[in-house]
């Protein structure tokens, strides 16, 4: 199954969001380059919310282009075989953590936020992931800096839109 496929099929099952989540897919049928960042109509990207093994804090990511606190995420790869494994590497990647674990049940959140050009915006598929015990972070290049906030430092720290995948990721927690 190709990553295209496995968007589309991720998107039918997700059952909230319904308006923002008929936008992804139509925007999937208009563009059949959709999952891919040359796609300068915006395209889909993948990201999760890390938190830590006690299920308290979350870790941020400053990042460097946006300056804002932000979750792990970023763009599908040729080499993903799924969202669900683009979110993962890009998490492992900008966290420096590795053994994350998804939570069950596929995407907890999306948001689609624009974005500076020559792309327009950004078809966000948000999952959450919890960090193994004794977990070590570093900083990627892409980032300023990283962070664990506690649940309630986060709306202190960063945008609605980090705010709203902290809820939903609290709901499923």
């Amino acid at each position: 199954m190709s990553l295209y496929d496995d968007a589309v099929l991720v998107l039918k099952g997700y059952e909230d969001q319904e308006e923002l989540r008929r936008t992804y897919l139509d925007h999937l049928e208009a563009y059949p380059d959709g999952m891919w960042k040359a796609c300068e109509d915006g395209h889909i990207t993948a990201s999760a919310l890390v938190i830590d093994p006690s299920r308290e804090r979350v870790l941020l990511t400053l990042h460097k282009k946006m300056r804002m606190w932000l979750q792990m995420g970023g763009h599908c790869e040729p080499q993903d075989i799924s969202l669900q494994a683009a979110a993962l590497r890009e998490a492992t990647e900008e966290s420096g953590v590795a053994g994350l674990t998804l939570l069950p049940g596929g995407p907890v959140c999306l948001d689609r936020h624009p974005i500076p050009p020559p792309c327009h915006c950004h078809f966000d598929v948000q999952y959450a992931a919890l960090a193994p015990a004794g977990a070590v972070e570093a900083i990627s290049d892409e980032s300023l800096d990283l962070r664990w906030f506690g649940y309630d430092e986060v709306a202190t720290v960063a945008d609605e839109s980090v705010v709203r995948l902290l809820k939903a990721t609290r709901a499923r927690l």
